[in-house]
């Protein structure tokens, strides 16, 4: 009897020692999480501040807007500006694509732009290829010219360029997507490495800007459909990312590569539309026709379709959508010459 009490009494004090050794592993992994995620949210908060660039409100709206409670628009600026490309001066953008965010339903509207697009570009005063707006102006003239094409306001801009993009797929762990056809296409530095195979895969940083750029296995108009294809497939990766470690590779990639007027503040008002997993997005493209008639490619947009999407995106923002897009003749003035 003595030797069962004493192996019962043994037994309750070696579990004693079990519970409290998992207590203190317990704690400490807590505790180390709650630091871990503290060093995370400084690193941020520190990435945000560096790739912060100031600028005012956009002239469409009335008031200041405040992501957290209101209805924005974001402008995605893709740009290569690389030394080698532009000589340290700015380059032209290679994707132009604008979201409208509704707060309300937390649906997100994907609008692709067409670099080759025949637009009015105020900064010049003349018309010419959308993707020349940002070579004249910068961000500034690039937002100035979609306001001017959509009259729709652009209340932020993401400015990236090809190292974060490719950086920040491969902190996600690569992007799921469907590859419409096989090709050899270039790389970030122009190099004919990429080896692009069809069908349903997980592509690699370099993989997925390769794919994002080509044009010349289809369209300008494809390529703007590829693009929302790619940036849908980072917005479900990035909702579905459970690990903390990959949020601190995400922040790393962005690092300096990234521009925005977005405050550190404003992208956490950004996180509730990940919430719930990956948002409803709606992907749009501009129609029109090929237009070689000047010597020179454009993108003829077809305004029919320009007004109707002006009116969806308003109503997307709950704007009033009786005001339509003005034509005016003196904006006609096409500048023909292609290389500046």
């Amino acid at each position: 009897m003595k030797r069962k009490e004493y192996r019962k009494r043994r037994y309750a004090s070696k579990r004693k020692i079990t519970y409290k050794i998992f207590g203190v592993l317990l704690v400490t992994v807590l505790l180390f999480a709650g630091v871990y995620t503290l060093y995370l949210y400084k690193k941020a908060q520190n990435a945000a501040d560096n790739a912060y660039h100031a600028r005012e409100g956009s002239s469409l709206r009335d008031e200041q807007i405040e992501p957290y409670k209101d209805n924005v628009s974001i402008l995605f600026i893709g740009v290569d500006d690389s030394e080698t490309r532009n000589g340290g001066k700015n380059s032209r953008s290679d994707a132009l694509m604008l979201a409208t965010l509704n707060n309300d339903d937390k649906s997100i509207k994907l609008l692709s732009i067409p670099r080759d697009s025949l637009v009015y570009i105020p900064e010049v005063g003349y018309q010419d290829k959308i993707t020349h707006a940002h070579a004249f102006g910068g961000v500034e003239a690039s937002i100035e010219t979609v306001e001017e094409l959509l009259d729709v306001p652009v209340d932020y801009f993401v400015k990236m360029n090809f190292n974060a993009f490719i950086d920040v797929v491969d902190a996600l762990g690569g992007i799921t997507v469907d590859v419409p056809y096989e090709r050899i296409e270039l790389d970030e530095n122009d190099k004919k490495t990429i080896h692009l195979k069809p069908g349903l895969q997980n592509l690699d940083g370099r993989h997925a800007l390769a794919l994002a750029r080509t044009r010349k296995a289809d369209n300008d108009i494809e390529r703007g459909k590829r693009q929302q294809v790619i940036l849908k497939a980072m917005i479900e990766k990035a909702g579905s990312v459970t690990s903390v470690g990959k949020y601190g590779e995400v922040i790393d990639a962005l690092g300096n590569n990234m521009t925005t007027d977005l405050t550190f503040n404003d992208m956490k008002a950004m996180i509730a539309y990940l919430n719930n997993g990956s948002p409803l997005i709606e992907t749009y493209t501009l129609e029109g026709t090929d237009d070689s008639s000047t010597g020179v490619y454009y993108w003829r947009i077809n305004q029919e379709n320009l007004q109707n999407l002006s009116a969806d995106l308003r109503s997307h923002l709950e704007l009033d959508t009786t005001l339509g897009i003005q034509q005016d003749d003196d904006k006609s003035e096409l500048h023909q010459e292609e290389n500046r």
